[in-house]
């Protein structure tokens, strides 16, 4: 195990610490910077070749004049032409093989090398190099004067070319650490721009942490950061319509069970007073009374809990995922709707297959809802028709008719809302969550529920879902 020294932190908290508006600006100053440097290379070593080409072209030249203006004297020695003399910035000589002077006065003599012996010696026409030594561009050529061999050799300085590449380097240097600079700038501009809808989704998530505040984030433009905000007010939407549908489910769900918890307690009460000393006692009648209210209330209040686990776990996606044969779970829920029913009511049946993927139990228990409901409104002896048919558009509609009284127009909007039941249900025996339960499980299968009127006057629920025939 390694630590860090003291006083150091590790390199990832580091890391953390540096804000992404500091590594948006030093990336943008970074590829400004490499761009800036390839540039200012590129355009040093193109000018630097130029400036080395122009000097050599330039020697090259004069010595070419040298030589067409040149005449063999005396005993192999030569005399200068005069204007050898206006050549004030240029070092020259003409020497032979060992490297000796053949003009007969003396000059300045440029560098000699080895270069410039080889071209003397017949070995090379001509050569360029740069003399460290003395900062000269050094030119031999050879001369055609003397029958031995000879070369003129030229030398011009290299201190302007080199003050011009040193300014040309300054102003490279400055000219690319003002472009990083203003990178820099720019990159911070952009980013802290760019990152204020980051920061305000920050902000939000912070704020809905500490006081559970979902109201929406205001979004402007139609970028990738805006798309964000957009989805980010979608799911604080869905929090907000969670959390609502959750306070309303216990508001109806306290309001539904004060009613039997009341009168629960009011039986209880009753008997407990009957059995103190000196009270009135009750009579058997009244206590038979008392216990099938008791017993009635008691189904009640297991109903709607059992309705209100029921509902709980719908509101969580089924964790298992699995074929269904719908048809299947229509008949399973028919048996076991038949032995609730007790013989009072007949069941028209009409099923076609159709498979969909989801969960059975929930399934099957939407579809017991619906057979509990029409045999609830159905008087005895009457039909209730079910009907499986698929439509062709890759659904499929579960319908059930009741030959009850209908369902009024203005609860039609309602009857699978949680906890409603209308004027006529509300004496019979029930939680209202058992077509919430339906609605909620055809949801979550991809579906959608309906409730209009049967072709009998009767209620006529229905479930579409998706799926295939085969």
């Amino acid at each position: 195990m390694t630590f860090a020294p003291v006083g150091e932190a590790p390199s990832g908290e580091i890391r953390q610490r540096v804000s992404l508006r500091t590594r948006i600006a030093l990336l943008a100053a970074m590829c400004v910077g490499g761009a800036v440097a390839l540039v200012s290379l590129g355009a040093y070593i193109t000018v630097y070749r130029g400036l080395y080409q122009q000097i050599d072209e330039n020697l090259t030249e004069r010595a070419q004049a040298l030589v067409h203006n040149t005449q063999e004297v005396d005993a192999g020695r030569t005399e200068i032409p005069s204007f050898f003399l206006e050549l004030t910035d240029i070092k020259f000589d003409v020497i032979d093989a060992s490297g000796k002077s053949a003009f007969n006065r003396p000059v300045v003599r440029p560098p000699i090398g080895p270069d410039e012996l080889l071209v003397a010696a017949g070995e090379k026409q001509t050569s360029f190099r740069t003399d460290e030594a003395t900062d000269t561009r050094v030119l031999a050529m050879k001369y055609p004067f003397f029958t031995r061999g000879a070369a003129l050799v030229l030398a011009q300085p290299l201190e302007s070319t080199k003050s011009t590449l040193a300014k040309l380097s300054v102003v490279l240097i400055v000219i690319g650490g003002s472009g990083i600079i203003v990178a820099a700038i720019a990159g911070t501009a952009v980013a802290r721009g760019s990152l204020r809808p980051v920061q305000r989704l920050t902000a939000a998530a912070e704020r809905v942490t500490h006081t559970g505040d979902l109201r929406p984030i205001p979004v402007t433009g139609d970028d990738e950061l805006s798309r964000l905000t957009q989805s980010f007010n979608t799911m604080l939407g869905a929090v907000a319509e969670s959390q609502e549908r959750q306070r309303r489910l216990v508001a109806d769900a306290g309001h539904e069970l004060r009613t039997p918890l009341t009168s629960l307690r009011t039986n209880l009460e009753l008997m407990l007073a009957s059995e103190q000393p000196g009270a009135p006692s009750l009579s058997q009648r009244d206590r038979v009374e008392i216990h099938d209210d008791l017993r009635a209330q008691l189904d009640e209040l297991t109903q709607l809990i059992g309705d209100l686990v029921e509902l709980a776990r719908e509101d969580a996606a089924p964790a298992v995922q699995e074929h269904v044969e719908l048809a299947e779970v229509v008949e399973q829920a028919l048996d076991r709707a038949r032995r609730r029913a007790g013989g009072e009511i007949h069941f028209d049946v009409r099923l076609h297959p159709w498979h969909l993927v989801g969960h059975a139990a929930s399934l099957e228990r939407a579809v017991l809802n619906l057979l509990d409901n029409a045999v609830k409104f159905s008087p005895p002896g009457e039909t209730v028709r079910v009907e499986l048919q698929p439509m062709g558009d890759g659904y499929a509609f579960l319908q059930v008719a009741d030959a009850g009284p209908g369902i009024s127009d203005a609860d039609l909007p309602h009857v699978f809302d949680r906890f409603y039941r209308s004027e006529e249900a509300r004496t019979l025996p029930g939680s209202g969550l058992g077509l919430a339960i339906v609605k909620q499980a055809a949801e979550r299968h991809g579906g959608s529920v309906y409730a209009s009127r049967s072709a009998d006057g009767g209620a006529l629920m229905a479930m579409r879902l998706p799926g295939s025939p085969g």
